[in-house]
């Protein structure tokens, strides 16, 4: 199958079966190392993306039913302009080894965006399904709410 996606912006050219769940396509067809496979059940939270605006994990979407638009962790913000979140989780050192932090900045990212000054509460309750194992769970806390109001 060939199928034309817009990831980050840009109209891409795939050649994967339908089936075949977007995750592999972003990493092994565009590079895009962001979105980790952690699970591959959306259980851990580790491949999440934007689709249609929404966080979505991408390890159980199939490429052949993706027809609006993929934003990866890649595509949130660069080193040259980093989003307010990339900028919190630096200065609060969120991360420890990393490997959940593209399910947690793209989920907060989808928090921010429909509630932009979100509650402790509400910001737990929408990263309750993402794992993380190193426990820096108060610092993404942190983090996420030192973003909130940054973000337009």
């Amino acid at each position: 199958m060939t199928k034309r996606i817009k990831v980050n912006g840009q109209q891409h050219e795939v050649s994967s079966d339908s089936d075949t769940p977007l995750l592999y396509v972003l990493r092994d067809e565009l590079g895009l190392h962001g979105p980790k496979f952690g699970c591959g059940l959306a259980q851990c939270g580790a491949c999440t993306v934007h689709y249609a605006g929404e966080a979505t994990r991408s390890c159980v979407l199939p490429v052949g039913t993706v027809e609006e638009e993929v934003t990866t962790v890649e595509g949130l913000g660069s080193a040259a302009k980093p989003h307010p979140l990339q900028e919190a989780f630096i200065s609060e050192q969120a991360a420890q080894c990393g490997y959940c932090i593209n399910g947690m900045l793209m989920t907060a990212a989808a928090l921010l965006k429909k509630v932009p000054n979100p509650t402790e509460s509400q910001i737990r309750e929408a990263l309750d399904n993402n794992l993380c194992r190193c426990g820096t769970h108060m610092r993404i806390i942190k983090a996420v709410k030192r973003a909130a109001g940054g973000v337009k």
